[in-house]
């Protein structure tokens, strides 16, 4: 088995460059072949909602929105338990196929054999 990719978006509005990114590389990992999990954190947490990532917007960049389409037709999302308890977010809010779970998945996928985790 080839490497796999687990990426921890830790901002959202707040640093859209930084959010962007995180989620460009995901799709562009998975369009690769590359197995890819992405984890929802802080200020991402809110993309974890039906349409938050139709309102996000950076210039002379692919629309967040079909970004997070693309991992999650491909790839497995994870929005982070505390992140999403301090925001008031219950399973029931989530977009279909965004899944909660804490620390202890995060570190079983990052400890995997053959895994690269990115913090964005």
């Amino acid at each position: 088995m080839g490497r796999s990719l687990v990426i921890k978006v830790t901002a959202g509005a707040d640093a859209p460059e930084r959010c962007n990114q995180a989620f460009n590389v995901a799709a562009t990992a998975l369009a690769s072949g590359v197995p890819v999990s992405l984890w929802l954190t802080g200020e991402s947490a809110w993309f974890a909602l039906p349409g938050k990532a139709k309102e996000f917007s950076l210039p002379h960049a692919a629309p967040l929105a079909d970004l997070l389409d693309a991992v999650l037709a491909a790839g497995q999302v994870t929005l982070c338990t505390q992140c999403a308890t301090r925001r008031g977010i219950t399973a029931d809010d989530l977009i279909e196929g965004v899944r909660i779970a804490g620390a202890p998945a995060f570190v079983e996928e990052v400890l995997r054999e053959g895994v690269q985790a990115l913090v964005y």
